[in-house]
C-alpha cells in the first residue's frame, strides 16, 4: 500500500538539505527538516519520523559518534550523510548502528531509492495511508476524512483499500469483486451496491472521490492531490531540468 512516510532531514547546510528534502518529497514523503540534532530530538515525539538522514559533517563530528548519539534516542533507520568517502569511515558507521552511510558527493536519485527501501523494509509504509483529505489507518481498521471518523463494514473497508492500493487507477467491476470477493464470486452487482454504500459514508464529510469512468468502472481520485499521482515514480531515473547531473558544494543532484 502507497502511504505517507515522514522523513526528518538534519543538516546546518542549507543548500544540501533543501535538495534532499525536494528529492524525498518527490519520492512522495513527507519532509522536514532541522538544523542539528538538538534540534531534531525535540521534533521526535511530535514528528514520529519514520526515517532519520543526518549530516555528519553538519554536527561536526566523525560518523561513529553522530550515529551513537541518535542510537541512545530511537532505533528507527539511520541514513547517514559523511564527509569522507574511505571505506573504513562508512564501515565504521555502519558498525555503530547506521542503516546506511552515503559519502558527499552523492546522487540525490540514489539517496532517495535508498531512503524508501530502508522505510519499506522496516515496513512502515503500509500502517497508515494519507490521500488529500482521506486517512485509511489499514493496521487499527479505522477511516477519517476532515478529522471526522467514518464507521464502514468490513467489505466497505476492503473496498476502500483496494482504492487506496490502486490510487488514479480504473478498475472495473469484474477486477473488483475478484480483488475484494475472490475469484468464486461472479455476481457484479455486489460491487455496485458496496461501491454506493462507500460513496454516501465518505460523501458526507466531502465531495465525490470514488468516480465512476462510464464503461470502464471505478477510479480513486483523492481531493487535493493531482488524478495522475498514483506513486510509481518512486526511484525512477529524473529527467526534468532540476536533476541534471550537478556538483555544488560536495553535493551531487542527479
Amino acid at each position: 500500500m502507497v502511504g505517507i512516510t515522514r522523513v526528518l532531514v538534519v543538516s546546518n547546510d542549507e543548500f544540501l538539505a533543501d535538495a534532499v528534502v525536494h528529492a524525498l518529497s518527490n519520492d512522495d514523503h513527507s519532509v522536514e527538516k532541522t538544523a542539528s540534532w538538538r534540534s531534531a530530538e525535540r521534533l521526535l515525539p511530535e514528528l514520529r519520523p519514520h526515517l532519520i538522514v543526518i549530516d555528519a559533517e553538519s554536527e561536526g563530528l566523525d560518523e561513529r559518534p553522530v550515529v551513537d548519539r541518535v542510537r541512545m534516542v530511537t532505533d528507527i533507520p539511520l541514513v547517514v550523510l559523511s564527509p569522507s568517502a574511505q571505506l573504513e569511515d562508512r564501515l565504521i558507521g555502519l558498525r555503530a548502528g547506521a542503516d546506511e552511510v552515503m559519502p558527499k558527493p552523492f546522487l540525490l536519485s540514489e539517496l532517495a531509492c535508498k531512503v524508501t527501501a530502508l522505510i519499506r523494509r522496516n515496513g512502515h509504509r503500509s500502517a497508515i495511508v494519507e490521500l488529500g483529505d482521506l486517512v485509511v489507518d489499514e493496521g487499527a481498521h479505522t477511516v477519517e476524512r476532515r478529522g471526522r471518523s467514518i464507521e464502514l463494514t468490513a467489505i466497505e473497508f476492503a473496498l476502500l483499500v483496494t482504492f487506496c492500493n490502486n490510487r488514479g487507477l480504473v478498475l472495473s467491476k469484474s477486477q473488483l469483486l475478484t480483488m475484494v470477493w475472490g475469484f468464486d464470486y461472479h455476481n457484479v452487482n455486489l460491487v455496485e451496491v458496496h461501491v454506493s454504500a462507500l460513496r454516501r459514508k465518505l460523501e458526507a464529510t466531502g465531495p465525490r472521490i470514488i468516480h465512476t469512468v462510464r464503461g470502464a468502472g471505478y477510479a480513486l481520485r483523492p481531493v487535493g492531490l493531482p488524478a495522475e499521482s498514483n506513486g510509481s515514480r518512486r526511484c525512477e531515473s529524473r529527467r526534468d531540468n532540476a536533476y541534471r547531473p550537478l556538483r555544488r558544494r560536495s553535493l551531487a543532484l542527479a
